[in-house]
């Protein structure tokens, strides 16, 4: 019985219906197809290969009838039919024989599956694809998940986004290889103790992507390679950004940016936040409050500030643009019932991002009345997007059914932009996104964490999210200083929470303050009908004269940084590499830095360890082995591989440098 086969440097595995092809993909990389009752298709969600890659090293060897490997540079993958069943599993390796990963056998009599497809109705399938589990097995990445937690291993993921939830299915794991779920399906993984399991609720076909690397920062580059990198960061975006929920008018953003600059405060952008259209899927300024927009733009660029406007993707029923949308086909589908996907200011449904067609008509509306009015920047906000009640299967795409391709939908909102952008000849784009999926990085996406609470239990929940986003292939990553629900502007412990974010935002990809901040104003327009409202100020002098020394003093460190962060951007660019980094991206050989959840790497020579408890003026700060370490507030060395207690007063969050980094960064902290 002949289980394999070769064709052009791939491995094949027939048996009872199901088509298995290994492929070279990449340096010391491969990528895995299966399918059920056909032929593999071609179908490059999000994987490309590298123009580097000539395929050199792969060597494959029909080692008897059951046994078979394919090896790629540093990764080797063992076939072995077994007897029972004559069902296939699958041993990954490096090149030092170890053991990376494994699928589960067949268990004999239990008649277990490794790659189960169970038939749907239609001809798709649910898939279930099982692996075994080390125990002792560190796990970094995935995207964004709102809890307090670095090594995932053990925890259930939902493979789906939601208002501050970002799903990207790759992970790095401490033992030497990454992994890419490459499935745009709603569905979830579990990193148990015995299993791995991941699970697609509607696909055609079985696609993952795997590597093996030395180190952190070799997987990442590789993975960088197949899914694309980031553009280079334009100047404005290693500055502070300015924003607030919401400045409804033109008189309150010019006020707002002449006040900086009498203030002399270094100002890069300035965000005008959602409702200043007349309807959502107008895609365009409501004149009553926005007269004028394009010499308001021409005034903020003369005092060296660029403007960001936020998009929604929803159209609401009475929007201008909604009946020909509708019957052009542009928009989202509702399999059954009333088409209303989110209620919120009237019934929404939203624009198809999967759509060329959609892309190219909302990119229109936009260039007309935002980029030729002189916006180079966009907050694509909503972008998961926020189904009501997020029941995926209620809706289908034109890529197709929700439950299939649904996680697709952020990457290409941010395309919808960047291709526009890029064909108006602007190179240097950046849009704030709220949601991302493998691939975004390439169209210029700066992903925000989403609409989280004021509250120490939820900043420290972003410090995870952060590092996790960047060994998720996201290197340009924030969050709304100081939370967005719930801050009060008269509460004084608010105001200290504010301050100990401010500090880490300093230390963040992109510097951006934003909030709803209470007590808030209703805004009545001049029909008599009720706005989306305004929250209380949110400026840096907002909170009495102790909070805005030290938020200026934080500006200032920012742009002393400028020369540092411009370089992290540039690696970011080439190389694919984070930003905000974990401990052990820099340090693996310290077994202490996969441990540590609230500290970080801002570049490879500043570490920074927040303070994210209430009223704490000191922490516990573990610097790192086999390196000396220089408190940037005191000027006092420390010998790393040890945990130190440090002094942090409200005006200070303890950073390091290492000794022997670059003398810019070399200042008082």
């Amino acid at each position: 019985m002949e289980f394999f086969q070769v064709e052009e440097n791939q491995l094949i595995f027939r048996y009872d219906g199901e088509c298995l092809m290994l492929s070279p993909w990449g340096n010391n990389s491969l990528r895995v197809r299966s399918s059920m009752l056909s032929e593999i298709q071609e179908d490059n969600l999000a994987l490309h290969l590298p123009e580097n890659f000539s395929g050199d090293q792969v060597k494959i060897e029909l080692v008897d009838e059951r046994h078979a490997t394919i090896t790629n540079g540093k990764i080797s993958a063992e076939l072995f039919v077994q007897e029972w069943g004559n069902a296939l599993q699958i041993s990954y390796k490096n090149q030092k024989g170890q053991l990376l990963l494994r699928e589960i056998s067949n268990g004999g009599a239990l008649a277990r599956k490794a790659r189960h497809f169970r038939s749907l109705p239609g001809g798709n399938f649910r898939l279930k694809v099982t692996f075994e589990s080390d125990p002792e097995e560190k796990i970094y990445g995935m995207g964004q998940y709102q809890q307090e937690k670095l090594n995932l291993k053990g925890c259930n993921l939902e493979l789906a986004h939601r208002n501050s939830q970002v799903s990207i299915p790759f992970y790095t794991s401490s033992l030497g290889y990454g992994f890419l779920w490459h499935k745009a399906a709603i569905g979830e993984v579990h990193f148990g103790a015995n299993t791995t399991e991941w699970v697609a609720e509607e696909c055609k076909q079985m696609d993952y992507w795997i590597t093996a690397g030395d180190s952190p920062a070799e997987i990442q580059e590789t993975y960088a390679d197949c899914t694309g990198k980031t553009p280079m960061m334009p100047e404005y975006g290693l500055g502070f950004w300015q924003c607030k929920l919401r400045y409804y008018n033109e008189d309150q953003v010019l006020q707002v940016a002449r006040e900086y600059k009498k203030r002399n405060i270094p100002l890069d952008v300035l965000v005008i936040d959602y409702y200043h259209w007349p309807r959502c899927g107008d895609w365009r300024f409501d004149p009553e409050y926005f007269p004028n927009p394009k010499d308001m733009v021409r005034q903020l660029q003369e005092m060296g500030i660029q403007t960001m406007v936020s998009v929604w993707p929803q159209v609401d029923w009475r929007s201008e643009n909604f009946e020909e949308m509708k019957q052009q086909g542009l928009l989202v589908k509702q399999t059954a019932g009333v088409d209303a996907q989110m209620i919120f200011h009237g019934n929404n449904v939203f624009m198809d991002a999967t759509n060329p067609r959609t892309r190219e008509y909302v990119w229109q509306k936009c260039k007309e009345n935002y980029a030729d009015k002189g916006i180079r920047l966009f907050w694509l906000d909503e972008a998961e997007p926020e189904f009501t009640g997020y029941d995926f299967h209620m809706y289908r795409y034109c890529a197709g059914p929700v439950a299939e391709v649904g996680n697709i939908y952020p990457r290409e909102y941010s395309r919808l932009f960047y291709e526009g952008q890029q064909s108006m000849g602007q190179k240097d784009v950046v849009n704030l996104v709220r949601c991302a999926w493998v691939g975004s990085q390439k169209y210029g996406a700066l992903v925000w964490s989403g609409d989280i609470w004021s509250s120490y239990e939820d900043f420290r929940k972003q410090i995870c999210a952060g590092i996790h986003m960047g060994l998720s292939g996201i290197p340009w990553w924030t969050t709304d200083i100081g939370g967005f629900h719930g801050g009060n502007v008269n509460d004084p412990d608010f105001v200290e929470l504010l301050i100990r974010w401010f500090q880490f935002g300093t230390f963040c990809p992109v510097m951006r303050l934003h909030g709803l901040r209470m007590p808030g104003e209703t805004i009545v327009n001049q029909a008599g009908e009720e706005r989306e409202w305004t929250g209380a100020d949110n400026e840096i002098w907002s909170y009495g004269q102790e909070a805005y020394e030290i938020m200026k003093k934080y500006i200032g460190i920012r742009e002393k940084m400028r020369d540092y962060s411009r370089q992290l951007m540039k690696e970011a660019h080439e190389k694919g590499s984070p930003v905000m980094r974990a401990l052990f991206y820099e340090f693996p050989e310290d077994k202490e830095c996969w441990n540590i959840m609230d500290e970080y790497m801002y570049g490879p020579d500043l570490l920074v360890a927040p303070v994210c408890y209430e009223k704490k003026r000191e922490r516990q700060v573990y610097l790192p082995a086999n390196n000396l370490w220089v408190n940037a507030t005191t000027g006092e060395t420390y010998e790393g591989g040890k945990t130190y207690r440090v002094e942090a007063p409200l005006d200070v969050i303890p950073i390091f440098l290492k000794k022997d980094c670059q003398e810019n960064l070399i200042y008082s902290i």
